[in-house]
């Protein structure tokens, strides 16, 4: 500029904000926390009356060890919902929860024991449990603090815990309601069983690791073989006749004697339990002889074995027998199979005692398959479900369960051979027991082949030892026992109940979450209620001495003696059911109480957080008026979990599921779509990134993610994450810059106010239904995306960069810039609000810089109502046109600043061709050189030539770039004639006038 150019930078509207650049959020969020605090914002929300309620109730983390990432993930998007829905004219309420029961924190307290050389059978069980509760206590407080950080609302100050006296009075009401209904029963079955921990695990206690087990195929001998008398011919026929039978008979009977019948197990240490054997009736099955054998081969030449066909070369190749040394001898049906009888292989073995001398069942079972194995399956009803279950419906149960395998996964003491070895050391590696059982069998002649597989596995989440099937004496609720209690609505078991709620009163996000929890309630067995550990709440309920299982009057059902319990948990906790002197008070006056045993097993904790519905949604002011929430949501592994265990409870107490909607989200995996674990270094620990980033970076990083899916996340994602919201920061700083000093006195009606203004109050209005419609639905990525996109390319590229310069060099008094500031002020309330429940600081630190007070928030407004007036399709399409030629100039402007021909757009005038005369007649009705920054602009529907500028995607428009003619204003930077023509020297005519 030379030194006679006036200077009119002052005059100029240039942004003014204090609102930084650099967002500062680790340093800045725990700030806003403490404001938020101090100012009430949960507490001043509920004061709003009038409002239709949403409730998310909080399924309860476990109160053991600082965050991860998934802890994260979760709490945020619960987050958003409720902010979202309160924003949106809920009154949203949240309160967060805590499990607090169960067994990680009884290890932790023993681990501490071991260390000090304690033991905690001589600790007396009430002083254990205290110290269990403290423990619980510390980790509540560390956990409610990282969860605040993150920027989660809540009743932070009261939250549910499982351990509170009334919530442990209410979980022994429940489970009472159990034991009155008739569902509570105790049975004897195989049940999953940690040999580590010593206890009864649920299916959601239990996850899946490939493990190397030994496989094993076993030979049980044929020691007979009957033909049923109705299958003999009858006493009509001829001697002849009968005696061609015999003949038949005996020379089949001949074949089979001594035959081998081969099972095939990867549990080795089961076959001391083994009853039976079953076969399929509809496989075919043959009778295989072995003619050569191999050196280091267990078959022997001459002996013969019982195989499916399907099944058989397979077997024979484990033997280590090839093709040639083995033959078919003859068809086996399962008419023959039926009439054989078989002998353990460790029958008459010295030193046995007898214990497996008695034959073994053998008959046809619908669970047998030919896909793998021999096509015969060992039975050890104790150790199976679904030979438990073929013995139980055959009547058979007391001819067919041992009690061979102790709680610490050791065989009783006095089992032959196997006596004292253990299925699990006592980490949970491989124990003594399969190799010893593996060595018997070879020592007797009982195996043919052994290998090892590696396969899925069920292992404790817990401790991450392998479990076993075991049967034990548990308490149960039967899922199919009918119920007489007045809420059939939905069903008379607990089963058709949890079944008819899934399809027809629970809405699923996503839906596949409903197909995943019905096939698991459609095929579960019955809830084993029970845990044989201290720190939970007790099954509180009586059994009758000398009574068996079986007898009506084994359960004390008394309401009086629940009553007084219910009353004592309240006062005292359910640390009182292990003092001295209860049993006496609660059943005195009733019954005489030394006719009762008092049960000490402990309530499986998903009771515990199944039954959270009856203390919190029922029970608590800021619970729900029929004790539903609107919404349950957690991880996938909950339909085995928490959603599952809650429609039980419920379903049995409340005849119906305790949740109207569901919704589920995945797992956190590093960026290389691996799980997360600390051996292999790809953890992220929520902190590091709040230190590091930020909460609202973290929270973003939720928005953007497809959470129905599994969820990557790394330094690399952190960093996209971060680009994205410095896109967004810029684009509300300029809206911030650009209403300075605004006020209600200068805004303009929509009906006055210029196309390209009322075109963005047509977006706003699309993208309000978008928005509303995403939260409703929890649709965050979708909205976030249509929001993001709106932000950083309709207004930040498009719209600001039109608008920049009315906003900065137009009169103060000009309707454009009056029109262009009221629109912005429309855009600062949508994006604020719209963005709140997400960036829930950034918004925070957004809205303060506006509207600045002790009492202000913008977490304690609504989203603004947008008029549907505001939509105008007709305007929408002629813009669209507008943007389609503008976006080929723009192209061809850049073409030439590549090429250092211009400097800047102002510096250009170029030629537009349209081919479309609406088009071209659309862009005479509006300052097309303005929405191009350009200088001036020539429109026309004369044909272009060959070498003007065109973009693939958008036919019929060509560039013919041209020099602006004129003279540089030195106000707003335009090359136009007039400049130097006015009043002011060097300025526009537009310019001059502005400066007065």
């Amino acid at each position: 500029m030379c030194a006679d150019t006036p200077d009119y930078k002052d005059t100029l509207n240039l942004p003014e904000t204090d609102f930084p650049m650099r967002a500062g959020l680790p340093n800045r969020e725990p700030g806003w926390l403490d404001r938020w605090e101090k100012i009430g914002v949960y507490d001043r929300l509920r004061e709003k009356e009038g409002r239709p309620p949403f409730t998310l109730h909080d399924g309860p983390p476990y109160a053991n060890g600082h965050l991860h990432i998934g802890h994260a993930l979760n709490k945020i998007l619960k987050d958003m919902i409720v902010r979202s829905q309160q924003m949106l004219g809920h009154d949203a309420r949240y309160v967060p929860g805590w499990d607090c029961h169960g067994l990680p924190i009884e290890w932790k307290i023993e681990e501490q024991y071991r260390k000090k050389g304690k033991n905690k059978d001589e600790v007396p069980v009430i002083d254990f449990r205290q110290e269990c509760r403290r423990f619980a206590e510390g980790w509540i407080d560390i956990q409610r603090e990282e969860f605040k950080r993150l920027g989660v609302t809540g009743n932070w100050a009261d939250p549910y815990l499982t351990m509170d006296y009334h919530a442990e009075a209410v979980i022994a009401e429940e489970f009472m309601k159990f034991l009155m209904n008739g569902t509570l029963y105790q049975g004897s079955k195989p049940v999953m069983w940690s040999p580590v921990e010593k206890t009864a695990l649920a299916e959601a206690e239990v996850e899946y690791h490939d493990k190397e087990s030994f496989t094993i195929w076993v030979k049980f001998k044929v020691t007979d073989f009957n033909v049923k008398d109705e299958d003999r011919m009858s006493e009509e026929e001829t001697s002849e006749m009968r005696e061609a039978v015999a003949q038949t008979i005996a020379e089949t009977r001949e074949k089979f004697l001594g035959a081998n019948v081969v099972i095939w197990t990867t549990t080795p240490w089961t076959i001391p339990s083994n009853k039976a054997v079953v076969f399929g009736a509809d496989y075919q099955y043959g009778l295989y002889e072995v003619t050569d054998t191999p050196d280091e081969c267990w078959a022997r030449v001459g002996e013969r074995f019982i195989l499916a066909d399907k099944l058989a070369a397979q077997t024979f190749a484990r033997a280590r027998l090839e093709e040639g040394q083995w033959k078919r001898v003859s068809d086996v049906t399962a008419h023959q199979l039926a009439a054989m009888t078989l002998a353990h292989p460790l029958a008459g073995a010295e030193g046995s005692n007898g214990e497996w001398d008695q034959p073994r069942d053998f008959r046809a079972a619908d669970f047998v398959t030919d896909e793998e194995g021999t096509g015969f399956v060992h039975c050890a009803p104790s150790h199976g479900m679904e030979e438990y279950e073929l013995y139980r419906d055959l009547g058979m149960l007391d001819q067919v369960i041992t009690y061979n395998v102790m709680d610490d996964g050791g065989f009783r003491a006095d089992l032959p051979f196997f006596g004292g070895k253990y299925i699990l050391n006592r980490k949970g590696g491989e124990g003594d027991a399969n190799k010893t059982v593996i060595d018997k069998l070879v020592e007797v002649g009982g195996l043919l082949a052994r290998g090892k597989i590696k396969h899925s596995y069920p292992h404790s989440w817990r401790s991450k030892a392998p479990v076993i099937y075991r049967n034990t004496s548990q308490w149960f609720a039967a899922v199919d026992a009918k119920l007489d209690d007045g809420m059939g609505q939905y069903g008379d078991t607990i089963r058709s109940r949890a079944l008819t709620s899934i399809d027809e009163l629970v809405k699923w996000t996503p839906q596949t979450g409903r197909n995943r929890l019905y096939s698991m309630i459609e095929s579960r067995p019955d809830w084993v209620l029970s845990r044989q550990r201290a720190w939970g709440v007790p099954l509180t309920c009586f059994t009758k001495k000398g009574a068996l299982p079986t007898d009506p009057d084994f359960l004390l059902r008394d309401e009086t003696v629940n009553a007084r319990v219910v009353a004592e948990f309240e006062a005292k906790g359910a640390d009182v059911w292990y003092e001295d002197g209860f049993k006496d008070r609660v059943l005195g006056n009733v019954v005489n109480p030394d006719d009762y045993e008092q049960v000490f097993d402990v309530l499986d904790v998903w009771f515990d957080s199944g039954s959270t519905h009856a203390f919190v949604l029922r029970d608590r002011p800021d619970g729900t008026e029929d004790g539903i929430a609107d919404l349950y949501l957690e991880g996938t592994d909950q339909h085995r979990g928490w959603f599952h265990s809650s429609l039980l409870q419920a379903c049995g107490t409340k005849g119906r599921a305790p949740y109207r909607g569901v919704l589920t989200h995945g797992f956190t995996l590093d960026e290389k779509g691996m799980k997360m674990s600390k051996s292999l270094g790809n953890t992220i620990a929520p902190e590091d990134v709040t230190k590091q980033y930020g909460a609202d970076i973290l929270r973003l990083w939720v928005a953007q993610s497809d959470y129905t899916a599994d969820l990557r996340i790394g330094q690399e994602i952190l960093k996209g994450t971060a680009d994205s919201y410095r896109r967004l920061r810029n684009t509300m700083r300029f809206i911030l810059g650009n209403l300075a000093g605004f006020s209600d006195e200068e805004k303009v009606d929509v009906a006055d106010m210029p196309e390209l203004e009322r075109w963005v109050l047509h977006r706003i209005a699309e993208l309000d239904e978008i928005v509303r419609q995403g939260f409703a639905d929890y649709d965050f990525q979708g909205l976030f995306q249509q929001v993001f996109n709106f932000a950083t390319v309709d207004l930040s590229s498009v719209y600001f960069d039109i608008r920049k310069d009315a906003l900065y060099c137009d009169a103060d008094d000009s309707t454009r810039r009056r029109a262009a500031r009221t629109v912005l002020d429309m855009l600062f309330h949508r994006l604020t609000t719209w963005l709140a429940p997400i960036l829930v600081f950034t918004m925070e630190e957004v809205w303060l810089e506006r509207f600045p007070g002790d009492e202000s928030s913008v977490h304690l407004v609504d989203i603004p109502e947008t008029p549907a007036a505001w939509k105008d399709e007709a305007l929408a399409a002629k813009w669209a046109g507008i943007r389609k030629v503008r976006r080929v100039v723009t192209a061809a402007l850049e073409v030439q600043r590549r090429d250092k021909v211009i400097g800047a757009s102002l510096e250009a005038a170029p030629v537009v061709h349209v081919e479309d005369g609406e088009v071209a007649k659309a862009l005479g009705t509006v300052h097309f050189a303005d929405i191009c920054i350009t200088s001036d602009v020539s429109v026309t529907t004369d044909p272009a030539p060959a070498e003007a500028f065109r973009l693939p995607d958008a036919p019929g428009v060509a560039v013919v770039f041209e020099t602006a003619d004129g003279e540089k204003c030195q106000r707003c930077w335009k090359i136009l004639p007039d400049v130097g023509t006015h009043s002011h020297d060097g300025v526009c005519g537009r310019c001059d006038e502005a400066l007065g």
